[in-house]
């Protein structure tokens, strides 16, 4: 049987990897997560598991062999609040751990997957997985650069597609603008269709930033990809083990966030049998309001992000990616599901 760790299991990237190996009848998975946050056990309570250990204990044990042959490691588990300025802590739970998990991975055989993230480009405008374009604005986006770069160097300079002196397949996945379920308990790192979807049954609007960086009231573009895609992606290389890598986990498709907005609001409009709406319309009756643009993101914001898919498809993934109209309106609907 194959046995799997998932960390950072209850989150939102980890809980939903776990539903789609159980879609696929795994069950041997251990689910690993730091439940400080009690209210994170909702994202495991309708899913398979063999076995749950505490974050805390986990990579001692796992260094040690206590868990008998694991074949893959998803490794979702990490510090993602953009914000967090403490690099002390940053660096602690996103690079050296990573770098211990990675290390045992290849004294035990076993494959690491695991979550990069698009901030490594920062304030770049170009989203290849290439060193010139990688621009961290934050130092989250530099945590997670700097275990990418460790990649680089214990893999081999460039490791696409082959790990050079090594057995075992290493797969980091710059995720871009993700949103979906199970992202509930994230607070302001949730995503904006989250955010959005509650300020519309709430309040009876969406707000969005006005005027920024050159890009006009909500117009501000990223590539927002849909969760099951990335957990298709995720699970495309876990049936190709010969693949290794870094590789942008996007759309390939930026779209402003007034896209996200107008999805939001017209699936809620159609959930109570009411007309769908063009901007123009939402815009003057009040349904969208623009927001003077935070200070405290000045200078640390990215205004457009689109990932370029051209490594990922040389490695043969041709999965096909949900726009926004398309995943943000089947997610409303799940959100006004849980409600």
């Amino acid at each position: 049987m194959t046995r799997i760790v998932v960390t950072g299991a209850a989150g939102f990237i980890g809980s939903n990897l776990i539903k789609g190996l159980n879609a696929r009848g795994i069950d041997d998975i251990i689910a690993v997560d730091d439940l400080t946050q009690g209210d994170k056990f909702r994202n495991l309570a309708d899913l398979k598991i063999s076995d749950y250990v505490d974050a805390g204990a986990f990579y001692d044990l796992f260094a040690h062999g206590s868990f008998g042959q694991v074949e893959a490691v998803f490794h979702e588990g990490a510090c993602s609040d953009t914000m967090e300025t403490n690099g002390k802590y940053m660096l602690d739970n996103n690079y050296t751990t990573s770098v211990g998990l990675f290390l045992a991975c290849q004294k035990r055989g076993t494959r690491l997957l695991y979550a990069s993230s698009a901030a490594t480009y920062g304030g770049s405008d170009t989203f290849k997985e290439e060193p010139a374009f990688e621009r961290p604005l934050n130092v989250y986006g530099y945590s997670k650069l700097l275990f990418d770069q460790r990649m680089r160097r214990e893999c081999g300079v460039d490791f696409q597609r082959s790990v050079v002196g090594k057995t075992s397949q290493v797969v980091g996945f710059r995720y871009f603008n993700v949103y979906g379920p199970h992202e509930q308990h994230k607070g302001r790192m949730a995503s904006v269709a989250f955010h959005q979807f509650n300020q519309f049954a709430t309040e009876g609007k969406v707000k969005l930033f006005g005027d920024y960086g050159g890009y006009g009231p909500g117009a501000q573009m990223r590539d927002f990809v849909f969760i099951d895609d990335v957990v298709a992606v995720n699970l495309w290389f876990f049936d190709h083990p010969g693949q290794s890598g870094i590789f942008n986990l996007g759309s390939g498709r930026a779209q402003p966030f007034n896209d996200i907005a107008i999805s939001v609001v017209n699936t809620m409009h159609g959930l109570r049998g009411e007309a769908a709406l063009p901007l123009e319309a939402m815009t003057a009756t009040g349904l969208i309001e623009y927001i003077p643009f935070p200070d405290a993101l000045r200078g640390k914001y990215q205004c457009y992000t689109q990932a370029d898919l051209t490594a990922l498809r040389a490695a043969g993934c041709h999965h096909s990616f949900a726009n926004v109209q398309t995943g943000v309106s089947q997610y409303v609907q799940w959100l006004a599901s849980q409600a």
